[in-house]
């Protein structure tokens, strides 16, 4: 995987083939992808497709295109930004077409549309999805730390995520089962979810609690997971809508020590600086304090996870080589996590149809 550094120093040389991008949902995801596309020497906007968007008068250089089969035509990539219930057709017809898809989190609304997408991916066609937390500068750091092999093996791992929903939040389409197929779990705890099975891998067992207590959707505003693997790690995830302050918490315990990711970059800076903490092992005749050993603080300004991820994609193309980050593989194991915790609380994923004409996009 392409670096931090070396992403600063990506150029183009002159036999470096250049791809067309198409964006399919242009809200709030759909901006960040166009960002990120401009930014990144090898790729280029040919094109956007957005019901509500094509309607309105436009500025800019984007091209708006008013019909899917008109887009893709145009493209050699197409980014799936749209909400849940759409995703999974996008990418089916994206990968029939014989063109590469990066695709947003979740892989739809339950686990039959991620097993739908991965029936259409083959060898030809690159597939990724957009668990950008996996590059976040704090991640990466934990990540590269437990490689590394000092600190010893994992044995717990512990998370927080949550939101203060907001005076809006009751008319977000995220709230509309119909749409997004699942609730504070399958939209932000996903991301923790994700991040367990990017440093332990595969968890067999999964136990989970959930209510909607205080917004009152047919969708639970918390959740909290419990996971154990064949190695006895056992990991807990809690998943809010009600925490009333934005949070991101990640903690690993060690063999030799403890990493703490806390804090999260990102656009409106409302979870906090980004931060890794890291304490070593120390027993009473080793440290100053009883329970309380030195720690080692790093705090991080820059949020490159949307082009690192990205970046990754392309380097995937150009090399032919397999998605193994962020993968339809990673996607499967997270949303059947999912569908096991949402069962084993009495919920169920949504199930419904796709209807193109009234796709709200996000």
């Amino acid at each position: 995987m392409v670096s931090i550094k070396e992403l600063g120093n990506l150029s183009m040389s002159s036999a470096a083939k250049k791809y067309r991008c198409g964006i399919i949902g242009y809200g709030y995801m759909g901006k960040i992808r166009q960002a990120v596309i401009e930014r990144h020497p090898q790729l280029e906007l040919a094109g956007i497709l957005d019901p509500e968007e094509q309607a309105k008068p436009q500025s800019g250089d984007a091209r708006f295109f008013s019909s899917f089969d008109e887009l893709i035509r145009q493209v050699d990539i197409v980014f799936v930004c749209t909400p849940n219930s759409f995703s999974p057709d996008f990418c089916v017809r994206s990968l029939n077409a014989g063109k590469h898809v990066f695709c947003e989190k979740p892989p739809g609304r339950n686990l039959s549309d991620i097993r739908r997408i991965r029936e259409a991916e083959t060898g030809e066609v690159k597939l990724m999805f957009g668990f950008n937390h996996r590059f976040h500068p704090g991640i990466l750091k934990a990540k590269s730390l437990v490689a590394g092999g000092r600190m010893g093996n994992i044995i717990t791992l512990r998370g927080v995520y949550g939101k203060s929903g907001g005076k809006n939040f009751q008319k977000s389409w995220r709230n509309d089962k119909a749409i997004s197929g699942g609730g504070i779990l399958l939209d932000q705890g996903i991301h923790m979810l994700d991040l367990f099975c990017h440093f332990c891998g595969d968890f067999e067992n999964v136990k989970c609690f959930a209510n909607n207590t205080y917004w009152k959707f047919d969708l639970e505003d918390n959740a909290v997971v419990i996971l154990q693997n064949k190695a006895t790690q056992i990991a807990c995830c809690t998943s809010s809508a009600t925490l009333w302050k934005h949070t991101f918490f990640l903690h690993l315990t060690l063999e030799e020590g403890y990493l703490v990711v806390e804090g999260l970059l990102s656009k409106t800076g409302s979870y906090g600086r980004e931060k890794l903490i890291v304490g070593k092992r120390q027993f009473e005749d080793e440290a100053d304090a009883l329970g309380n050993p030195s720690e080692e603080v790093t705090y991080f300004d820059r949020d490159l996870s949307w082009d690192l991820e990205v970046e990754e994609f392309v380097k995937c193309i150009e090399e032919n080589r397999k998605v193994t980050l962020s993968s339809s593989a990673d996607a499967l194991k997270v949303m059947e996590i999912i569908e096991r915790a949402y069962a084993d609380a009495g919920l169920s994923a949504q199930e419904g149809n796709y209807n193109e004409e009234h796709c709200r996009i996000r």
